[in-house]
């Protein structure tokens, strides 16, 4: 089997990123048992990023995924490219990844995952 087109690392230990992968899974069902999506935990295989230079830790705090070229992707870049590939959810993309606003939905990104992570952090969630 080919790679996947897109793989994403999450922390499954924290409640609110698994409740949203496991939403987008369900609704990407079918293109992950295609093998053209993957959804990997990040605490499973910690160092899985380390060649790109990002810890575990990082993908704690923000998403990232590798595309089909094996470059990085993080943060809102990878939810936006996780919509795009969504049915039904291309227009956030369009409207959210657009040159216009994507440096506002990144610094929006950013600032949620940083309470997310500062809150994972306090609760345990590691």
């Amino acid at each position: 089997m080919a790679a996947p087109h897109l793989t994403v690392w999450y922390n499954t230990r924290c409640p609110v990123c698994n409740a949203g992968i496991d939403w987008q899974r369900n609704k990407l069902l079918s293109a992950v048992r295609a093998g053209h999506l993957a959804f990997k935990d990040i605490n499973e295989q910690p160092d899985a990023l380390a060649s790109y230079g990002a810890s575990v830790d990082d993908v704690r705090r923000r998403l990232h995924a590798t595309d089909e070229a094996g470059r990085l992707i993080v943060g809102a870049d990878v939810a936006i490219a996780i919509w795009r590939v969504t049915p039904g959810e291309g227009w956030l993309a369009t409207l959210l990844g657009n040159s216009v606003i994507r440096p506002l939905t990144r610094f929006g990104y950013d600032r949620f995952a940083d309470l997310l992570f500062a809150w994972n952090k306090r609760r345990g969630h590691w």
